[in-house]
């Protein structure tokens, strides 16, 4: 690594290897080893990523986004997680494929790019899927050609404003479709297996915020204009909760109301979105929060097996 500029960023910081070294990192702060904070089964994810058996998750500490109200705070704002090599970081992809999993769900990866990259350079015999915040440079999502079977980027924002105040990026309307429209030159249409599993694809979420409506409306638009029928699936999730620093925002400190989920749903239905999935109002619970205490990242020791 020289001068970073794997995402939007481009913070131009030679990165430290290790972030345990004395060295530079940038906004993401993270070395080039990548911080897991769980590594297990997950089965809340879209019925096409979870199926029965579930994603094979491997959560990543940090970001290079910094989502005020973002679910998983603990580890992508605290940084909770343990540094391991390239190498531990495979065999857990194997160790998971091992307990049943239908795919690799790498979540939160891009500021660790570059060893994601080294641990893939022999493929696995599962998809693997890409599950990023959408704040991608179209030139890491190129670099990572024939890595990538499934794409489940967000896109979180269509204005500036709300894009500037909740994740201090007021390019990301930008740079999100450029690089989901790079995501989709990829993979070209989804494909969905005879098991209901998604084999390769673009999957959009967005996760609509309270008193935002015309930040989603703009989003779904986007879709609708973009993407013809039978390209993309797109997930329009209800399931905010307050989390963060979300306190500190009165506007977004509460949960959607039933009235402004049935209008994005209805402007979904209008603009003949129809390929994908919406959310029940459960959804809206810090139940689905995973514990990010360390689950299956460390090495199994011999007497496990």
């Amino acid at each position: 690594m020289s001068f970073c500029n794997v995402c939007p960023r481009s913070c131009k910081v030679d990165r430290k290897q290790s972030i345990h070294e004395k060295g530079r990192a940038g906004y993401c702060r993270s070395g080039m080893l990548p911080i897991v904070s769980r590594a297990a089964l997950h089965h809340w994810e879209e019925p096409c990523i979870s199926g029965t058996r579930g994603a094979g998750t491997v959560f990543f500490a940090g970001c290079n986004l910094s989502c005020v109200y973002c679910q998983n705070y603990e580890i992508s704002e605290l940084m909770h997680g343990e540094e391991i090599s390239v190498e531990r970081l495979r065999q857990i992809y194997f160790e998971l494929i091992a307990q049943g999993a239908h795919n690799i769900d790498l979540v939160t990866p891009t500021h660790f790019t570059h060893a994601i990259f080294q641990s893939l350079r022999e493929p696995l015999p599962v998809p693997v899927v890409y599950n990023c915040g959408g704040y991608e440079s179209v030139h890491t999502v190129a670099f990572l050609r024939k890595k990538i079977q499934c794409w489940l980027p967000d896109l979180k924002y269509s204005l500036r404003e709300p894009a500037a105040r909740y994740s201090d990026a007021p390019d990301y309307f930008e740079k999100a479709t450029a690089a989901i429209e790079q995501m989709y030159r990829q993979t070209g249409p989804y494909e969905i297996g005879s098991d209901g599993i998604l084999k390769k694809g673009v999957l959009i979420r967005h996760l609509i915020l309270p008193g935002n409506l015309e930040n989603t409306k703009g989003v779904l638009r986007y879709v609708a204009e973009t993407f013809a029928p039978g390209q993309v699936l797109f997930s329009l999730m209800r399931q905010y909760v307050p989390w963060g620093r979300a306190a500190e925002f009165p506007e977004i400190n509460r949960r959607l109301t039933e009235e402004e989920y049935n209008e994005a749903e209805a402007c979904m239905e209008e603009l003949g979105i129809v390929d994908g999935y919406t959310q029940e109002a459960d959804s809206s619970d810090a139940v689905y929060i995973p514990a990010f205490n360390g689950a299956g990242v460390r090495e199994p020791s011999k007497e496990e097996f």
